[in-house]
């Protein structure tokens, strides 16, 4: 049996906002979230958004955007909504321009068609920014639900460099142990709880 604990004891000290990282719990059932690590984009009255960073497709943003066909940038599966939609998150409103703030110099869209010709001019570095097709989403009430519930950590602390980071098959467990001690030992579980 896992103590989740620890758990409560983190979401407690974290506040929800636009700008959290959601990290679900070792065995999340929904296979959508397995051991996902999410940046909240957007939470408020509304219900809330966010993009899973740890789920990388097999595709890349010239697959997808036939006119960046100089973009070798990988394409994050950002959720299961609408996934047949792109979205991008990145740390210079300065080229891209027109992003929504989410914390600490990264943004949340942009202009589009100037991001195009920023990746056809190479002008752009994978650190810089993310892409994603679909997100994830929750109503009003929903996400806070499935904390009470123990399924996400909440932390606001954290480097803003693992956003981008594309090495990410191992980003929850590095996540986790970042948490502490006292998490430190979620990140060894076996993803099946049958093999322990």
């Amino acid at each position: 049996m896992i103590d989740l604990r620890s758990f409560e004891v983190m979401t407690k000290s974290n506040t929800l906002k636009a700008g959290s990282l959601l990290i679900s719990e070792p065995f999340m059932p929904d296979p959508n979230f397995k051991r996902s690590v999410v940046l909240l984009t957007e939470h408020g009255e509304e219900g809330s958004v966010g993009y899973i960073l740890n789920q990388k497709s097999n595709l890349l943003l010239k697959d997808v955007v036939p006119d960046c066909w100089a973009a070798d940038f990988p394409i994050y599966l950002g959720g299961p909504v609408a996934n047949d939609t792109l979205h991008f998150i990145h740390s210079v409103e300065e080229y891209v321009l027109g992003g929504e703030l989410i914390t600490d110099q990264m943004y949340w869209g942009g202009n589009f068609e100037n991001l195009k010709l920023l990746v056809n001019q190479s002008a752009l570095k994978p650190h810089q920014i993310k892409f994603f097709v679909g997100y994830s989403g929750w109503d009003p009430g929903q996400l806070e639900e499935e904390i009470a519930q123990k399924s996400w950590i909440v932390t606001n602390q954290f480097s803003h460099n693992l956003i981008f980071e594309n090495e990410v098959d191992e980003l929850w467990k590095k996540v986790v142990t970042n948490l502490g001690p006292k998490f430190a030992h979620l990140a060894n579980f076996p993803e099946n709880p049958m093999w322990n």
